[in-house]
């Protein structure tokens, strides 16, 4: 009797539980009551550390199942050896040694102007005359006195070689024929700056002074700017740290962005002193003008060729890191087998000059090694890796 009792007890308390309904946390807030708020902290907290070992389980169950547990996807390269050509990329302005301002030699009125502007003239034409100021009677009258001093010494020469007449006559009559010779010479030597004349062959490119100005040797008085397109250079000034290897004939691709247009050309002169200001020196580029369109002062974008290594290894910036000692480190794969499963390495590197995205490995980079690129940086040394180049 006493066993049905506590069955029947029993009853009754799973009953009374069943019925008892779990109370949310909204409930719990809106009581404000502390003891029963810290009461539901400590179930929340009691289910949420079942809730994570029920997990851990799952994911240790997982990975003892899983082949391919903590092996990172990732890409590969295999370098090989190629040309590599670095350049320095500069600024420069056209320039040319012919383009030059003519001025008056002898003050005068400009008499005559030959030519205008554009105008294309040869060496030695003649471009203008100033009024010669009466020069030339002067060298009408001069060489006449010179022409009869001449004959005169000829007949006194004459007499001499027979032994007649006396030295002094002789030499007297030679004096005055030189005299007279010299100043006629002198007189042709004035005269002949009253012509103008083109030092080299170009084009007029300015006209300043009109016909009948009056002119004069000295700073304001030019009257032409003659230039010359066919012989064009481009100076720039290089950093004296490729003092060693910007040399003659060095290869150089010259733009020139206003006009749209890219030429080759070579280094023809550098320079043999450092500017102490800027810490650089000069050189000079030959520039083709065959079609006219490069003018003198026209700006150019030049790339110089400062090193070409004919078996550079080349690999993306991208992939580098570094480590706290400032060593250059990549990842390689070893040990592939044939389920494109490998093993990562770090490398250290030491690396050389850039050209844009890439960059020239000097040292302990074998050709043929295989680099890892996509996922470079989330792996580590030895780890296991999975390869999934495309094919």
């Amino acid at each position: 009797m006493k066993n049905i009792y506590l069955i029947l007890l029993a009853t009754i308390l799973f009953a009374s539980c069943a019925d008892k309904k779990e109370v949310s946390v909204d409930d719990v807030l809106a009581t404000n009551d502390i003891a029963q708020l810290k009461t539901k902290k400590s179930e929340i907290t009691a289910k949420q550390q079942e809730l994570a070992a029920d997990l851990k389980q799952i994911n240790d169950k997982i990975d003892a199942l899983d082949d391919n547990k903590n092996m990172p996807l990732i890409t590969t390269y295999k370098v090989k050896e190629e040309v590599f050509t670095h350049y320095i990329e500069l600024q420069g302005s056209v320039q040319t040694k012919q383009n030059v301002l003519i001025y008056p030699e002898m003050p005068g009125i400009l008499q005559s102007v030959y030519v205008k502007e554009g105008q294309r003239v040869s060496k030695g034409q003649i471009l203008a005359k100033i009024d010669d100021g009466g020069l030339s009677q002067q060298l009408a009258q001069l060489e006449a006195n010179a022409a009869f001093a001449k004959t005169t010494f000829e007949r006194q020469k004459r007499l001499w070689d027979q032994k007649i007449g006396s030295e002094i006559q002789f030499l007297q009559t030679k004096t005055a024929y030189e005299s007279q010779q010299s100043a006629v010479n002198q007189i042709k030597s004035q005269l002949g700056k009253a012509t103008i004349r083109a030092p080299f062959s170009g084009i007029i490119d300015d006209v300043f002074k009109e016909r009948g100005t009056v002119v004069a040797p000295g700073q304001g008085s030019e009257i032409f700017r003659i230039v010359n397109l066919s012989n064009m250079y481009i100076e720039t000034e290089v950093p004296e740290t490729y003092i060693g290897s910007i040399t003659k004939d060095k290869k150089v691709e010259v733009n020139f962005p206003v006009l749209g247009e890219t030429v080759t050309s070579k280094v023809r002169q550098v320079g043999n002193f450092i500017n102490p200001n800027n810490r650089s020196f000069k050189i000079e580029i030959d520039v083709p003008n065959l079609s006219g369109n490069v003018k003198p002062n026209l700006t150019a974008r030049l790339r110089l060729n400062d090193y070409t290594s004919e078996n550079a290894v080349l690999i993306p910036q991208s992939i580098i890191s570094e480590n706290a000692n400032g060593e250059q480190f990549i990842y390689i794969i070893k040990d592939k087998n044939a389920n494109d499963e490998a093993v990562a390495e770090r490398l250290i590197i030491e690396t050389g000059k850039t050209q844009g995205d890439m960059i020239e490995v000097i040292k302990h980079l074998p050709a043929d090694s295989e680099i890892i690129m996509e996922g470079a940086r989330s792996v580590n040394n030895g780890q296991a890796v999975k390869v999934i180049n495309k094919k």
